[in-house]
């Protein structure tokens, strides 16, 4: 029988975030972060959901480490606390919050389970919030203080090292729309972000490169942007315009040398371009080992005059139509189109040549009432993306599913499952679903059935 095989070193994995996982939130020193601050402000999060107790993992990790070795995990994404490191985002450090890294990065390599540390996963220091955010300068500085000091702590058996996990997230949503924490509605504020958050993970690079850092990486959520009609000018430009908002005002300057003409000029629509400043380019262009993937969803616009465009999250599009999703969809309501996910991965290996990729998240939520074969049939699809690409040259490192657990999904609460371990989070039970076991058998033979 034949098969879809993976090379021999594809890396098998799973992801986390500390603020969906962890919980103990005032637990050995631990300070708020703006996600505490924004789940416990009424009608911020579905039903008042805070990330309070989340899945206990912070008590719980020796437990969830061997459910990553039963499934045969190779590879397990998680995030580091800031507030936990550093309560004030700045200044002494917590050793007891690097002491709860310790243990768990000792006890993943016991296992056998390469550690993959993202240094920032959205949970900014409320102290640092209260000084601006990362609309602010000085805040790109503290997060490379702040990587020096837990590098200086697991820099000696964590080979791999992310700087930040989908800044487009933390910049527009954060500061943009404020559906995300800290809650913001200012594009100016959030073009800023965007630009403080690229400096960060420079500044960041340069540190953990010098102090022997291993794999150097960033993590974002490119956007496989698709015209609703193909023959379209009107539409090519609009998928133009989002691309640049979207992808291009990252990827260029991290890996193309600066920032596109096109996006500065639609970036000066709403705040000067003060806060970029001479040199800042060259920092955000460090060179970077692996460039992380997270994919769930493609985006279809058409030009439209008098449509709202993207809001908050696309600041400046107006008479552009996002189109609602068409065909099957996730418990998000997001398309379910894995073609759409080797587009964007031969897009990024045509434009940006020489930099490995890694799907560092992809997954699904389900209503899980039952086997969940909707989401092996999505894990199954996106993986079958990944090999086409990987068929036609694209060097794809390998493939981390999103999320080992069910767990606090942002402004979602609890309602959205995403794991492939479900949680009881009344009880803490975890209980392995089917797209858990069926992960395993592929990890055993990294392939897929033809």
């Amino acid at each position: 029988m034949t098969s879809l095989s993976f090379p021999d070193d594809f890396v098998w994995g799973a992801a986390t975030a500390a603020y969906q996982i962890e919980g103990a939130a005032r637990d050995d020193g631990r300070a708020p972060s703006i996600w505490d601050t924004f789940s416990r402000t009424p009608g911020r999060v579905a039903a008042g959901h805070t990330g309070d107790v989340a899945c206990d993992h912070y008590h719980r990790y020796p437990e969830d480490v061997a459910l990553m070795a039963s499934l045969g995990l190779r590879a397990y994404r998680f995030s580091v606390s800031w507030p936990r490191i550093q309560p004030d985002g700045s200044g002494p450090i917590n050793p007891r919050g690097l002491d709860f890294y310790d243990r768990l990065v000792d006890a993943l390599l016991a296992a056998g389970i390469d550690p993959l540390v993202t240094l920032y996963h959205w949970d900014l220091p409320q102290s640092l919030e209260d000084n601006g955010g990362w609309p602010a300068r000085d805040t790109a500085y503290r997060f490379a203080a702040y990587a020096s000091a837990v590098y200086g702590r697991l820099g000696d058996r964590v080979r791999s090292w992310t700087t930040l996990n989908e800044p487009w997230c933390a910049a527009y949503l954060g500061y943009g729309s404020g559906v995300h924490a800290p809650g913001r509605q200012d594009a100016a504020a959030a073009f800023r972000s965007v630009h403080h958050l690229l400096l960060a993970h420079g500044l960041a690079a340069t540190a953990l490169r010098a102090g022997g850092a291993g794999t150097v990486a960033i993590t974002l959520n490119p956007a496989a942007v698709l015209p609703a009609d193909p023959a379209s000018e009107a539409d090519a430009h609009a998928v133009r315009m989002v691309d640049g908002l979207h992808n291009r005002v990252f990827l260029d300057p991290l890996l193309a040398g600066g920032y596109p003409p096109d996006v500065l000029a639609h970036i000066e629509r709403f705040t000067d371009l003060s806060h970029v400043h001479e040199g800042d380019e060259k920092t955000i262009g460090a060179p970077i080992d692996v460039l992380g993937v997270n994919y769930y969803s493609p985006t279809y616009v058409a030009a439209r005059s008098g449509a709202p465009g993207g809001g908050g999250a696309y600041p400046g599009t107006e008479d552009i139509h996002f189109l609602p999703p068409s065909g099957p969809v996730t418990g998000m309501g997001w398309q379910i189109e894995p073609s759409a996910l080797t587009t964007l991965l031969v897009r990024l290996h045509t434009d940006y040549p020489g930099t490995p990729l890694m799907i560092t998240e992809n997954g699904a939520a389900f209503d899980d009432t039952g086997p969940d074969h909707d989401r092996i049939s999505y894990l199954d699809g996106h993986l079958r993306a990944v090999h086409a690409a990987i068929a036609q040259g694209v060097d794809v490192r390998g493939y981390l599913v999103w999320s080992l657990l069910d767990n606090f999904e942002w402004h979602d609460g609890y309602a959205k499952r995403f794991g492939i371990i479900h949680v009881d989070y009344e009880t803490q039970r975890r209980t392995l679903k089917h797209s858990a076991l069926w992960y395993r058998d592929v990890i055993t033979r990294a392939s897929l059935p033809a």
